[in-house]
């Protein structure tokens, strides 16, 4: 591993350690950082996805309690009480994952198709426009929301699953998508992120699993960095987490999807030109 391949894999581990968890494209903007640092937009797809494995970590070890709570509740779970109880998320992360493989698979043929055939200044204008999408959808759930509702229902299984399948194309942000949804469901802030965070685990694993097997491998990543790549991301993601859990009804979430998308407009738009 080079020192330009050590430089890479820590920063992006460090990108994806912090805006996993935003309302803003962890994929869409890592492969962003990594189509700057001189990476194939259509490998930049690949890798943002693969590397989604290190926050998946941080998640599995900062919801471990949830998740033992809900894998004890399967041994007894009943579908005429599929969403009572503590059997409400084990229902919840299985109904919505299936939602997931059926809108997300498609999509992702499509979106690594699409992004070989791109210059990478239009990727990279085409990753800002999503993101200010993002930002009004952001703003729409937070003016509709009225909060209070804690439990999953099969709906929202549903609808939140589905979502969370279209945040496979680059710039789609997958908790800004997914808790967006949940806060337009009259979730409250906390509720909609921990239930957000809890699906992106097996939904990462996933993405990250038919990233590998469509790739034939590691997707143009030497195995030292992305093994350093994913350690940074799993040990960021953790305490962005814990932070984020923190401060999560006190910041504007769309001003960061505005901010990040205008800049990747502007800088794509100057790459295009160049080019």
């Amino acid at each position: 591993m080079t020192r330009t391949e050590l430089i890479v894999a820590v920063l992006a581990g460090i990108v994806q350690g912090v805006v996993e968890w935003l309302p803003v494209s962890s994929q869409g903007n890592l492969a962003l950082f990594l189509t700057i640092a001189g990476t194939d937009p259509q490998v930049a797809i690949q890798l943002a996805l693969f590397l989604q494995v290190g926050t998946t970590v941080s998640a599995a070890s900062y919801y471990r309690e949830d998740i033992t709570r809900a894998a004890g509740a399967v041994p007894g779970w009943r579908p005429d009480a599929a969403y009572s109880g503590e059997n409400a998320i084990a229902s919840y992360v299985v109904v919505a994952c299936v939602m997931t493989g059926i809108v997300g698979i498609p999509l992702y043929v499509y979106a690594v198709d699409l992004a070989g055939q791109l210059a990478g200044g239009v990727f990279i204008a085409l990753i800002g426009v999503l993101l200010v999408l993002t930002g009004v959808l952001q703003i729409a759930s937070e003016s509709i929301g009225m909060g209070g509702r804690e439990r999953p229902t099969f709906r929202d299984s549903l609808l939140v699953g589905a979502l969370q399948g279209i945040a496979i194309l680059p710039g789609v942000s997958r908790s800004g998508i997914t808790t967006s949804a949940l806060l337009v469901r009259s979730y409250d802030p906390p509720a909609a992120f921990r239930l957000s965070f809890l699906l992106s685990i097996p939904a990462s694993l996933a993405a990250a699993a038919l990233t590998v097997f469509g790739a034939g491998g590691l997707p143009g990543i030497a195995p030292g960095a992305a093994a350093l790549a994913l350690s940074v991301s799993a040990v960021v993601g953790y305490f962005t987490i814990d932070a984020l859990m923190r401060v999560v009804e006190r910041v504007p979430f769309w001003a960061v999807c505005f901010g990040l998308g205008g800049l990747a407009i502007v800088g794509g738009g100057g790459v295009s030109l160049v080019t």
